[in-house]
């Protein structure tokens, strides 16, 4: 299995009606395949044109590492040095904070990964799941 434009854009779908069904700021949404390549994007109206960096370089650090946003915000707050160090080999696109999601399939293959920005990681984190669930796909946050 593949991650496909389709399941990215019901993933991104419902990631944003999860935004707006919570009272969330507008949020961006990025889904990647299992290499890192952008398959779609969104940003709602109101959010701030950098969105697209950030939401990119959350899923981008799901993918790299091959862990969960939340185990990534983890070992920045206990080996800042080996985060500065990946941040460094990914080119800066490396953002290690909650809001960057795998995507699993049922048997636990990496399919690829949503990052979400625009309120606050936790938010974004919840917001990416919602999605990735409603695509009838696993999250890993």
């Amino acid at each position: 299995m593949t991650m496909t434009l389709r399941k990215a854009r019901t993933i991104i779908k419902h990631a944003l009606a999860k935004g707006r069904e919570a009272g969330m700021k507008p949020l961006s949404v990025i889904v990647v395949d299992a290499g890192g390549h952008p398959i779609a994007f969104e940003r709602e109206d109101g959010a701030s044109p950098g969105r697209y960096a950030i939401a990119h370089g959350k899923a981008n650090g799901c993918i790299m590492l091959g862990i969960a946003g939340s185990a990534i915000q983890a070992r920045a707050d206990s080996q800042a040095y080996f985060v500065e160090a990946m941040n460094g080999l990914y080119g800066g696109a490396f953002v290690p904070v909650k809001g960057g999601v795998l995507v699993r399939d049922g048997k636990g293959g990496i399919l690829g990964a949503v990052g979400v920005t625009g309120d606050t990681s936790d938010n974004d984190a919840i917001a990416a799941t919602a999605g990735i669930e409603a695509a009838g796909l696993v999250a890993e946050a």
